[in-house]
């Protein structure tokens, strides 16, 4: 990833927030046949491991378990916050008429080792925690217990739980940091008012 200084991420309370407020994650591997990616809901335990681990699971008939054994090394990629970014929002060039387009936006590299867990007592935990979390904000949530026992067990069949034990973290906020205060709250106005209220948050300079 491309990473001048003044967009390098590192703050992980910031890292860690793009990972659980945007926990579809692009998984990376390379295999015999190449480059792949699948893209795939983690849940993330910043609290196991030194950079935290990675959660989730894929569907059996998903050969991704098979052709990246335990140990295989994987990126996995987080996409946060982005839009695009009008010159014609930055009061500055009205003036000197010397500013161009661009696209701003919060993104995380998780790189780390891929385990692969092919047993029903880890996917049912995965299942449950991925549920609980984002059921949280149901009337009713939904929950395993819901359905019949038998059908449960015959889903959690069709699934294999991975975990990606991470080995570092490279996180890049493209915010305007470049740009000067004025321009860069011109774009805030205009992103807030687009409905872009998340990347317009992040870009205020005391976030």
């Amino acid at each position: 990833m491309y990473l001048p200084p003044h967009f390098a991420e590192t703050r992980p309370e910031i890292l860690h927030r793009t990972i659980r407020e945007h926990p579809l994650g692009m998984l990376v591997t390379q295999g015999p046949g190449g480059l792949d990616a699948n893209h795939i809901p983690f849940e993330f335990d910043a609290d196991k491991g030194p950079h935290g681990t990675l959660l989730a699971h894929v569907a059996r008939a998903n050969d991704i378990w098979q052709r990246c054994p335990s140990g295989t090394p994987v990126m996995v990629v987080f996409r946060g916050a982005e839009a695009y970014i009008s010159p014609n929002w930055y009061p500055s060039k009205h003036e000197a008429h010397r500013q161009v387009p661009t696209w701003n936006y919060e993104v995380v590299h998780a790189h780390g080792t891929l385990l692969i867990h092919d047993d029903e007592r880890f996917v049912r935990g995965i299942v449950a925690r991925l549920t609980r979390r984002h059921e949280a904000g149901e009337p009713r949530p939904w929950k395993m217990s819901d359905s019949t026992p038998e059908y449960i067990d015959e889903m959690l069949q069709k699934i294999v739980g991975i975990e990606v034990a991470l080995t570092s973290l490279a996180g890049k906020s493209k915010l305007g940091q470049n740009k000067e205060l004025r321009d860069r709250l011109g774009a805030v106005e205009q992103l807030e008012a687009r409905g872009h209220g998340e990347l317009a948050r992040a870009m205020r300079p005391d976030s």
